[in-house]
């Protein structure tokens, strides 16, 4: 449910009472990963989406049911041939869908929706398997390992909750952990739902080129936090760039050694000027991101690659640059190449080929990825 944070923060801020449906489990191809939610208001106003349209029908009336009897369940959509084209996924997959009403006393789920709005690290934990009054129940664990709520009234559950909650918090990631009625985290006891909610991913882009435009508006549409960086006052403003969420005058490879960065961020060298590129990419292959692109002909890739060699990078370091930048679209526009450039980065991510679906026999949702993977949802 905190895909759609934002959205339900305000209704909870404006005092309404709602229904979230999750998607808390897949199995085989489905068009959402779990965490998606779709939720549903008293006035039957609707926001988000589980499966991309295939069962949003069935899944909005069972929203419609938790609001006029309080109840939470936990129910299941998949193919078959009888309901292909009625209710079910027919991609062949199948999803679970936690359905929970949140009224105004749910002051647990509402204070991981404001944590979530506020970009504020932290993991709702829910009961999506075990007795039927406890499904639902919720603890919310920030990223200092405090915690609140309550999965079943056991301090010793709610404590290997927490810690488990806290690990895949910290690693950005969104799954189901299964825990024991000693507490321990074996099989046989409760099942929970930890959704994290982290801080959007960074792209920082150097070089203040009319192609860090478009990237720019790119980087947005996918979520990520946007920075441009560019040594030349005249170019890196704001009025240039008034959708990038920081516009830094610095030198590249100093602004990049200062600031911070973690494993989902995303480096996009555009500079194409070996004054800039050598000792910022010296840095960047050394660092622990998850992406790192240069553009430039692949003239100037070999050239850059011998001058990193001379400054005594690896192979392996090397080998981790992608250059020329971006997937091979035919791009010649600013707008073009920065769709290249976003489509190799969600390749990276999700573990993707970047070959045509059509006539391919890979699947078209992958379950491993690249180093990005782990960016949360």
């Amino acid at each position: 449910m905190l895909d759609i944070a934002a959205a339900l923060h305000r209704w909870s801020e404006e005092g309404r009472d709602f229904a979230v449906a999750t998607v808390v489990a897949v199995d085989g191809s489905a068009p959402r990963a779990p965490g998606a939610a779709l939720a549903v208001d008293s006035e039957g106003t609707a926001v988000g989406s589980v499966s991309g349209g295939c069962v949003e029908g069935a899944v909005y009336e069972l929203c419609v049911q938790a609001l006029q009897d309080g109840r939470t369940v936990r129910e299941r959509f998949g193919y078959s041939d009888e309901d292909a084209f009625a209710v079910g996924l027919t991609c062949g997959g199948a999803i679970d869908v936690l359905v929970t009403p949140v009224r105004s006393g749910e002051a647990v789920l509402r204070a991981a929706l404001s944590a979530a709005g506020r970009d504020e690290p932290a993991a709702l934990t829910r009961v999506v398997r075990g007795p039927d009054a406890l499904l639902g129940r919720a603890l919310l664990v920030r990223s200092d390992a405090s915690y609140e709520g309550s999965i079943d009234g056991r301090p010793a559950l709610d404590r290997r909750a927490a810690a488990e909650a806290r690990a895949l918090l910290d690693a950005g990631r969104t799954g189901t952990v299964e825990i024991a009625e000693d507490g321990t985290s074996c099989p046989g006891g409760l099942t929970v739902f930890v959704e994290s909610s982290v801080p959007p991913p960074r792209m920082i882009v150097f070089g203040a080129v009319d192609f860090a435009t478009a990237l720019v508006r790119a980087g947005k549409f996918l979520g990520h936090h946007v920075t441009v960086c560019d040594a030349r006052s005249v170019f890196a403003t704001r009025a240039r760039f008034p959708e990038a969420d920081d516009v830094v005058v610095d030198w590249p490879h100093r602004y990049l050694g200062s600031t911070t960065i973690d494993e989902r961020t995303v480096l996009c060298v555009l500079t194409h000027d070996a004054r800039f590129d050598i000792p910022l990419l010296e840095t960047a292959l050394r660092l622990p991101v998850a992406y790192v692109g240069a553009m430039g002909s692949r003239r100037t890739h070999e050239d850059r690659n011998q001058r990193l060699r001379e400054a005594d990078l690896t192979e392996d370091e090397l080998g981790r640059l992608h250059s020329p930048i971006g997937l091979d679209l035919g791009a010649r526009t600013p707008e073009e190449t920065a769709l290249s450039i976003a489509a190799e980065i969600v390749a990276e991510r999700r573990g993707g080929t970047g070959a045509p679906l059509t006539g391919a026999r890979t699947p078209i949702h992958h379950d491993a990825g690249g180093p990005l993977r782990a960016a949360l949802r």
